[in-house]
C-alpha cells in the first residue's frame, strides 16, 4: 500500500470521505470533496500548441486561464458522447507539494457521497487496466465499483512526462 494510501485510510481522526462522484464514460469515480472548488457547465477552450495529449487545451475560469486535464486519457477510459450532462470541475490540489487549480471534463457530475475509510479496498491487479499508481483505492457503491483516482499522482507523473517530451 502507497503512503498515500495509508494516508488517506488512516492518519485521519475522521473515520468519514466525503466524495464527489462523476463518470467518465462507463466509470464511476470520487473525488474528495474538499479538493472540488466549484462545478461549471462546459466552457470554451484554447488549444495550446505543442501541449502533451494529457492537458492539450486551457479555459478561462473567471479570469485565470487553467489547464484542463484528461482523466480519461491518463486512465485509458473512454468518454461518453457529448451531452448537456457533460460539466467542468475546478479542482484545487497539490501537485509536487505544491497547491494548484486544475480543471478536469466529466461525463457527468452525480453526488456527493460520505463513505467509511473502512469500506475502501485495495484495486485487485485483475483489475489492472489503469495504472496501479494512479489510484488510491475503490469502493463498492449502488451502482458497482467506483474508482479513487490518486489526482495529485496523475497531475504530477503526467505534467513531468508532458514537459520532458516539450523539451
Amino acid at each position: 500500500m502507497n503512503a498515500m494510501v495509508t494516508s488517506l485510510l488512516k492518519d485521519s481522526s475522521e473515520q468519514r470521505l466525503t466524495l464527489v462522484t462523476l463518470s467518465i464514460g462507463a466509470q464511476m469515480l470520487a473525488i474528495p470533496a474538499d479538493v472540488l472548488y466549484e462545478v461549471l457547465d462546459p466552457l470554451p477552450t484554447t488549444r495550446v500548441p505543442g501541449a502533451g495529449d494529457f492537458a492539450r487545451n486551457v479555459l478561462n475560469v473567471r479570469g485565470s486561464v487553467v489547464p484542463l486535464a484528461d482523466l480519461a486519457f491518463a486512465m485509458g477510459l473512454t468518454r461518453a458522447p457529448q451531452s448537456d450532462r457533460r460539466r467542468i470541475m475546478v479542482l484545487d490540489v497539490a501537485i509536487d507539494g505544491e497547491p494548484s487549480t486544475v480543471v478536469i471534463e466529466a461525463d457527468e457530475v452525480h453526488e456527493v457521497v460520505s463513505i467509511s475509510r473502512a469500506d475502501i479496498l485495495p484495486v485487485p491487479a485483475t483489475m489492472a487496466t489503469w495504472p496501479p499508481d494512479y489510484l488510491l483505492g475503490l469502493y463498492n457503491g449502488p451502482q458497482g465499483f467506483v474508482l479513487l483516482p490518486d489526482l495529485g499522482q496523475i497531475f504530477s507523473t503526467l505534467a513531468t512526462k508532458s514537459t520532458a517530451m516539450t523539451l
